[in-house]
């Protein structure tokens, strides 16, 4: 009875028609970004991490956990960025709907990298340059996407046949990844809310032309470092490593972030001083002491980070976040 009388007097009163939208939780600022795309002007997402801390050691404050049993959807990476927020979800949102992107059919995901030095394969950045050269990316059918995407990397994995921890949870960094997402951001709103669920819809091609616009201002501005080879301080960019085709070497610290053993170190130095990389893309906060173990000295910085939280918040984030990355890595390596 309450809600019919809640809803007679939102006719009166549009602003209440609102509480109707659901109530989504994400994860990180970039997730935040897509599904603030998605929703547009019909509410606004919540984000479950502070700027600064680290997804990989997600651990919730008592409002936080309040918030995340008050939310209708919950959107996030998955289990292998947060491993402590899956057993959350479970206790404290175990009715609320739960997308966790990476685990989404079609999305490309790649394996963990073990080691500091990477092998590179230059035919392979060939083939991947071709893919996108015949990518249309005005095309945003999910199940043709999702289709010609299996077909078209063979090095990718179906995310259903192996445990958790063994793919580079950095999963957002991958335009193409984004892009498939709004779509399914959409749906899961649409679930939730079919009353606004055309509008999703429509906002989730809006993004996709906004994300592939970012992307292709992106490749045209790495496109003059012709394979300069880059170092980084986190395993943090496979994927857009690999969206752009560009030439990492090798890293100091894996993809979650793990303190780096002697050997590693030693075969990154080692490996460096061979193959000098034109740029060393580091992190706020990236520990100096690192930096000395490999030699660095005389490399050129640029500082990204992940999950742009030095960016304006929202929506725009996501594809200011690509824009700002190709930017950074093309005036550190062209020097």
């Amino acid at each position: 009875m309450f809600r019919s009388l809640l809803l007679s007097v939102g006719l009166a009163c549009p602003a209440l028609l609102s509480a109707e939208v659901p109530r989504v939780i994400t994860d990180i600022g970039p997730v935040e970004s897509l599904t603030a795309m998605v929703m547009g002007d019909l509410g606004t997402p919540d984000r479950l991490l502070e700027a600064g801390a680290s997804p990989h050691h997600m651990a919730l404050k008592p409002s936080q956990a309040r918030g995340l049993s008050d939310a209708d959807v919950v959107i996030w990476i998955g289990p292998d960025l947060t491993p402590q927020l899956a057993g959350q979800l479970q206790t404290l949102a175990s009715s609320a709907l739960s997308l966790p992107l990476a685990e989404q059919a079609g999305t490309h995901l790649l394996p963990a990298r073990d080691t500091g030095l990477f092998p590179h394969d230059h035919a392979e950045d060939d083939d991947h340059e071709d893919h996108e050269d015949d990518h249309d990316h005005d095309d945003h059918d999910h199940d043709d996407h999702a289709e010609d995407h299996h077909d078209d990397h063979h090095d990718d994995h179906d995310h259903d046949d192996h445990a958790h921890g063994l793919h580079d949870p950095h999963v957002w960094l991958s335009p193409e990844n984004a892009t498939h997402w709004l779509t399914d951001i959409a749906e899961a709103l649409a679930e939730t809310d079919p009353d606004n669920a055309e509008t999703y819809r429509a906002n989730a091609r809006t993004g996709a032309d906004t994300i592939a616009e970012a992307a292709a201002e992106a490749r045209a501005t790495l496109a003059p470092l012709n394979g300069r080879p880059l170092a980084v301080a986190h395993d943090a960019y496979q994927y857009f490593e690999h969206d752009f085709g560009l030439t990492v070497l090798g890293a100091i610290s894996d993809a979650e972030a793990n303190t780096p053993g002697p050997a590693r170190l030693a075969a990154l130095r080692d490996g460096l001083a061979t193959d000098k990389p034109a740029c060393l893309l580091i992190e706020p906060g990236t520990d100096t002491r690192l930096l000395e173990t490999i030699e660095s000295s005389g490399i050129p910085t640029a500082t990204l980070d992940p999950m742009g939280t030095d960016l304006p918040q929202g929506a725009a984030l996501y594809p200011a976040l690509i824009r700002t990355y190709a930017q950074r890595i093309a005036t550190c390596a062209g020097n």
